[in-house]
């Protein structure tokens, strides 16, 4: 199992950050700038990155979402990890509508979940994982916890 992440912004990160065709993207690009996903990201790595963000539609997450784990609906992030060493390279993709749903569903801010969710994808892109068993699913979410804390924001499963 990888190390604690060392919550340093010293972390060199390679980030493409992209935007699909969204119906209404104006507050996820108000959230979602490049020194803020920088920052969330940078928290929980371990180690140089090469990582691409891209935020999509409900029809493309749904599709990759189909295609890649045989699950007909979109979820709000997909990670894919091509490598953990000597560099972190990673795909992560945010279905921009299920986000802005399930935050206010829960109660939080856009931002909050966003922050959230690109720790999550970030953790899970070094080889955390929640599906396996419960003692993985366990590590991860304490894990997550203490980096929303650090990040300034609450605990995200309350």
């Amino acid at each position: 199992m990888p190390k604690t992440p060392p919550n340093s912004l010293d972390i060199p990160l390679d980030l493409s950050l992209q935007f699909g065709a969204l119906g209404n993207a104006k507050p996820h690009r108000a959230v979602l700038t490049r020194a803020r996903v920088q920052r969330w990201m940078r928290h929980a790595l371990l180690r140089q990155a090469e990582i691409t963000v891209r935020v999509v539609d409900t029809d493309e997450g749904q599709a990759l979402n189909h295609s890649y784990r045989g699950k007909n609906y979109a979820t709000n992030v997909l990670t894919f990890d091509y490598a953990q060493e000597p560099v972190v390279m990673a795909d992560l993709v945010l279905c921009a509508p299920v986000v802005e749903r399930e935050a206010k569903e829960q109660g939080k801010t856009l931002e909050e979940h966003y922050a959230h969710l690109l720790v999550h994808g970030t953790l899970h892109a070094q080889g955390y994982e929640h599906e396996t068993n419960e003692r993985d699913a366990l590590e991860m979410e304490a894990l997550e916890v203490l980096l929303m804390e650090s990040l300034g924001y609450g605990n995200p499963y309350e």
